[in-house]
């Protein structure tokens, strides 16, 4: 093969591919018919109060109405790989795994992983946020939002504590300790007992002091619409916040003046 025929063919197959995927890019793509429906799915279930625990409707999303995939781009994951990421537990305990464990045999575990933040019994430290305490303070004039007086479900819970916790491992123990972990922190709010078993049966069933605490907001959506110009419609506009209050001038923290 002579020299300027392999650098044609050098040259040629990059250009093929590049033709292929351009075609690929090009080829017909099933417009959604309505956008907001595709992307924001999900109807609220009827009445003011909302709970996880009431089955939501399920979505109905149109056949055609997400792109198609795009040929010889990416593949689908496997079920192992989705495992991993498909650790999230609904209020009604869907997904909660295997194991249990009791207030008992949460608290060595919470002394260990979460008493430097949270204290021993979870009234909080420092500026650490308390996991109990402030039942019946929300529509008071000093609120304490807590495990006990604020959290909807108690799968919830378990969901948070596993995901995030311990602050510098998260998802290290096991699931079994995040159920032990789960119930001492019920406990301490005076939910469970402290021999009761806590696992994907018992804890669905826990029932959370403020699980009927939590309203549908009739918030109007954000019109999906740029404003490029005369945005104020002739309303005033003025600085109503200043940033040094929170960060002091020269403290690294940011800027001398506000931007």
């Amino acid at each position: 093969m002579s020299r300027s025929m392999r650098k044609a063919l050098t040259i040629g197959v990059p250009l093929l591919a590049l033709a292929g995927f351009a075609a690929a890019q090009q080829a017909p793509q099933p417009a959604p018919a309505d956008v907001m429906a595709t992307y924001r799915p999900f109807a609220a279930p009827p009445g003011e109060r909302t709970r996880a625990d009431v089955p939501w409707p399920a979505p109905a999303i149109a056949t055609g109405a997400l792109p198609a995939p795009i040929p010889g781009i990416g593949r689908g994951a496997t079920s192992a790989e989705i495992a991993g990421w498909d650790i999230a537990v609904r209020g009604d305990g869907h997904n909660l795994p295997p194991g249990g464990g009791t207030a008992k045999q949460g608290e060595e575990l919470f002394i260990t992983h979460c008493a430097a933040c949270h204290g021993d019994f979870g009234e909080g430290l420092d500026r650490w946020p308390a996991l109990m305490g402030g039942r019946d303070s929300l529509r008071s004039d000093q609120p304490r939002r807590t495990v006990g007086s604020f959290w909807q479900h108690a799968p919830g819970v378990f969901d948070y504590i596993r995901r995030a916790m311990p602050y510098p491992a998260p998802q290290s123990l096991t699931n079994d300790e995040y159920y032990a972990l789960t119930a001492y922190v019920l406990f301490i709010n005076e939910i469970v007992g402290e021999e009761d078993v806590m696992d994907r049966d018992s804890l669905a069933r826990v029932q959370m002091p403020n699980r009927d605490g939590f309203v549908l907001e009739a918030r109007p959506d954000t019109p999906n619409a740029a404003c490029m110009m005369n945005c104020r419609q002739g309303r005033p506009v003025g600085v109503t916040m200043d940033s040094r209050q929170f960060a002091q001038p020269g403290s690294d923290s940011g800027t001398s003046e506000p931007q």
